[in-house]
C-alpha cells in the first residue's frame, strides 16, 4: 500500500480532495500537523465528499509523533525532523520518497515498492530544504515545464499514487466500469 504523507498543508479544499484520492485508490493518508485550517473547515468536508467515511486518515500533531506511531524503533531523542525521517528510514528498511520540484529523478523513474511512503510539503513552500538535502537520492519530482513552479498539491499527490498503482497493474482497484442506463 502507497502511505501518502502531508507535512503542514495549508489549504482545505486539496487536502479534502487528496483524502478522496486517497479513498478511492485504498492509499493511506498521513497528515502532519499544524496545518492552515480547521477540521471543522466546509470546503474540506465538501471536497472530502463523501468519501471521509471509506478513507483511511492519520493525524498526527508533529513529524515527532508520526514517526512514533509509525516506525516503533525511532524513539523522540532531540534529532531534527530530517534527521529524524533519515533514521526512521534507515531503521525501519522501508521505501521513503520526497515529491518535491526541487529532485532531479522523475516519479517514474523509481521503482514502487508494494508498501512505500511518500511525502508531499505544504503548498507554499514544499518540503524543508534540510528534509530534501539529508534524503536527496530519494527526492523524486513531477516533469513540468521550466517556467512554471508546481503543480497542485492535490494534483501532484493523484498522479504519483496513479503511477503507483500502474506499477502494481491497478491491483485491488476496479479497471471496468459499465453504463448505468443502458
Amino acid at each position: 500500500m502507497i502511505n501518502v504523507v502531508l507535512v503542514n498543508p495549508e489549504i482545505p479544499n486539496n487536502t479534502g480532495n487528496i483524502v478522496r484520492t486517497c479513498a478511492v485508490t485504498g492509499a493511506k493518508l498521513h497528515i502532519i500537523e499544524p496545518c492552515g485550517f480547521s477540521w471543522e473547515d466546509k470546503y474540506l468536508k465538501r471536497s472530502g465528499l463523501d468519501y471521509w467515511e471509506i478513507s483511511d486518515v492519520n493525524r498526527y500533531e508533529s513529524m515527532q509523533a508520526f514517526l512514533s506511531a509509525n516506525f516503533t524503533d525511532i524513539a523522540d531523542c532531540g534529532d531534527s525532523d530530517a534527521i529524524a525521517v533519515k533514521k526512521a528510514k534507515e531503521f525501519s528498511k522501508q521505501q521513503f520518497f520526497f515529491a518535491s520540484t526541487k529532485a532531479d529523478h522523475n516519479h517514474t523513474d523509481v521503482d514502487y515498492n508494494e508498501t512505500c511512503w511518500v511525502f508531499f510539503g505544504r503548498e507554499t513552500k514544499g518540503l524543508d530544504e534540510e528534509l530534501l538535502h539529508e534524503n536527496y537520492q530519494d527526492c523524486i519530482r513531477i516533469p513540468m515545464r521550466a517556467e512554471a513552479r508546481s503543480l497542485n498539491l492535490a494534483n501532484s499527490v493523484a498522479i504519483i499514487i496513479y503511477e503507483y498503482h500502474r506499477q502494481h497493474d491497478y491491483k485491488g482497484l476496479n479497471e471496468i466500469g459499465k453504463l448505468t442506463k443502458y
